[in-house]
């Protein structure tokens, strides 16, 4: 079996929660996905999100991709 890649995106959801005083359960109710998806984004345990998701996301939380996600340099 080959090794398993990892990934340098971080995702940045935790603060934007945090800047917004908004909760994991309310971000899931107002994009409409899952609270156990949003929290594997939260953990930077993702392998991917889906465009329609990420849509939703920055709509809800009035950000940018770029806000929500960063590439992390220090991993390699």
């Amino acid at each position: 079996m080959p090794p398993v890649e990892e990934h340098r995106i971080v995702c940045h959801l935790e603060q934007l929660l945090a800047q917004r005083d908004m909760t994991l359960v309310e971000l899931s109710e107002r994009v409409g996905t899952s609270v156990a998806n949003l929290s594997i984004l939260k953990n930077n345990r993702a392998k991917a999100v889906r465009f329609s998701t990420l849509t939703a996301l920055c709509e809800v939380l009035n950000c940018a991709p770029g806000d929500l996600f960063a590439l992390d340099d220090e991993r390699n």
